[in-house]
C-alpha cells in the first residue's frame, strides 16, 4: 500500500473502522484497457484494510472506468475566474435572497449549530448555496465509479485511493448504501460536498437518526459542516472577512484564493 493509502488506513484504524490487516497497493493506469485488472486488486487491497466483502461486493461489484470522469478531471476552469465572474456562476443576486429566507425559515436550528460549534449562520448557509445551490444539485454521479476511476488513473492515484477506501467505510459503517452514494464528479459527496475522508472525521448526527446522512439530511448537513469549521480552528464570535481572525480557514474548506473571497463576501451579504 502506498504512504498515501497507508494515512488513510491508519486515520480509519484510529476510528475503528477498520482492522489493521495487510494490504497490498494497486497499480494504476492511463486508460481503460487496465482498469478490470487495477479493480480486482484494489478488492483485495481493501479487503486488507479490514473492508467487509459485502461492502467490496455491493460498492464496487458493477464499477467500470468513466471516460467523462477523467475529462472533468483535465478540464477544471471555475476556479480561474475573476471574483465577479465566480461571484455571478456560484453566489448571485438571487442566491442572497434565497440565502436570507433559508437563514429565517431555518432560524431555530441555524441558532442551535451555531450556539454549539461557534460558526455563524450565514458562513454555513453561503457554503450551503455556493456549493450545491442550497442542496438543489448535489450530484448524481456514483462516487464509486468516480473514485475508482479516479484511483485507477496515475494523475492522482494516491490521493483518490484514500477517498476510494474512506468511500468504503462509510458504507460499512452503515451511514448510507452504495446506492445512496451519489456525488459530483470527483466524488464529492451531500449537500456541501464534503470528501469521503472529511466525511468519515467530522460528519455528525445533526438531526439526531443515529445516522450521518449528508445527502438528505439537512441538520446533518449544517452540522457537519459547521463541525468541519470548528475542527480546524474556527473561532466563535471572530469575523471571517479578510484580515479577521476565520478568514484564513476558509483555505481549509477550499484551497482557491477567488472561492475563498467569494464566501467572505457572500456570508457577509447574507449578513446584512
Amino acid at each position: 500500500m502506498t504512504i498515501f493509502a497507508n494515512a488513510v488506513r491508519a486515520m480509519a484504524v484510529g476510528l475503528g473502522l477498520l482492522s489493521a490487516g495487510p494490504a497490498v497497493a494497486a497499480t494504476c493506469g492511463n486508460d481503460a484497457a487496465g482498469f478490470s485488472r487495477w479493480l480486482e486488486e484494489f478488492k483485495g487491497e481493501a479487503r486488507g484494510s479490514g473492508i467487509s466483502g459485502r461492502t467490496i461486493a455491493s460498492a464496487l461489484g458493477n464499477v467500470s472506468y468513466d471516460k467523462k470522469v477523467i475529462g472533468l478531471d483535465r478540464n477544471q476552469k471555475s476556479f480561474k475566474l475573476s471574483l465577479d465572474e465566480f461571484m455571478a456562476r456560484r453566489a448571485p443576486a438571487s442566491f442572497v435572497s434565497k440565502g436570507k429566507k433559508i437563514i429565517a425559515q431555518n432560524a431555530g436550528m441555524l441558532n442551535a449549530i451555531e450556539q454549539r460549534y461557534g460558526v455563524q449562520k450565514e458562513v454555513l448557509v453561503a457554503i450551503w448555496g455556493m456549493e450545491t445551490g442550497f442542496g438543489a444539485n448535489s450530484g448524481n454521479m456514483s462516487v464509486f465509479k468516480s473514485l475508482a476511476t479516479l484511483s485507477y488513473d496515475c494523475r492522482r492515484s494516491d490521493f483518490f485511493t484514500e477517498e476510494l477506501l474512506a468511500a468504503l467505510a462509510i458504507v460499512d459503517r452503515g451511514d448510507m448504501s452504495p446506492e445512496q452514494m451519489k456525488g459530483a464528479w470527483a466524488g464529492e459527496i451531500g449537500q456541501t460536498q464534503f470528501l469521503a475522508k472529511n466525511y468519515l472525521r467530522y460528519a455528525v448526527d445533526g438531526d439526531g437518526d443515529g445516522r450521518r446522512d449528508l445527502i438528505r439530511s439537512k441538520a446533518d448537513v449544517l452540522a457537519s459542516t459547521a463541525n468541519f469549521l470548528r475542527a480546524h480552528g474556527w473561532q466563535a464570535g471572530g469575523g471571517y472577512g479578510p484580515g479577521e481572525a476565520n478568514n484564513a480557514l476558509f483555505y481549509d474548506w477550499n484551497r482557491a484564493g477567488v472561492y475563498q473571497k467569494a464566501l467572505a463576501l457572500f456570508a457577509s451579504q447574507l449578513a446584512s
